[in-house]
């Protein structure tokens, strides 16, 4: 398994060699560090959506602990990250270890949470959130395998709040209490 990691990685890192792929790939990851993309994203749910804002609140939460859960793992595996021969890493990373991918579990929760608030998190979130995963790859530091565990990490999270997420809308929206009847109408 190492070894194969260990190839998709290089071929991926090779990617990076490309001014405009590598170019992407560190914004991307800049852009992530920390889930800010996808926090940032649903606080500005939260600001501009007023029916939803707790949803969007909740969702935003859910992306939090997806990346607080997964930097637990990561300080409890201390998995190294990979080092390349003839490849540096395109971008420095605040940490040392690389599984899970903190970046691809906060891209994927941001994919459930925020993608069960309307059609247009579904269809916008999925190829972003696919891009930021990818980029971690082109960049080098991690291997795919962290990536896939940080992706299954992060959905099975939110998903387990996706009950959560909901209790304040329903599939079409707010609940809305229907205002009583006025007496004798």
């Amino acid at each position: 398994m190492r070894e194969v990691d260990t190839r998709l990685l290089a071929a991926m890192r090779d990617c990076g060699t490309d001014p405009r792929v590598a170019a992407a790939a560190r914004t991307l990851s800049r852009t992530g560090e920390h889930g800010a993309l996808w926090l940032a994203a649903g606080l500005l749910g939260a600001a501009t959506d007023r029916d939803r804002r707790a949803a969007w609140l909740r969702g935003t939460a859910l992306i939090a602990t997806a990346h607080a859960v997964s930097l637990g793992i990561k300080y409890t595996v201390r998995r190294p990250r990979p080092r390349l021969t003839g490849h540096r890493p395109l971008v420095t990373t605040t940490g040392r270890h690389s599984f899970p991918s903190s970046h691809a579990t906060s891209a994927a929760a941001a994919v459930v949470a925020l993608g069960a608030l309307g059609p247009a998190g579904r269809r916008v979130l999925p190829p972003l959130a696919a891009a930021m995963c990818v980029s971690r790859l082109v960049v080098g530091v991690h291997y795919p395998s962290d990536v896939a565990a940080g992706a299954l990490l992060g959905g099975l999270t939110a998903r387990l709040g996706t009950k959560w997420l909901t209790s304040a809308t329903g599939p079409a929206g707010p609940r809305r209490t229907p205002a009583p009847a006025a007496k004798g109408a």
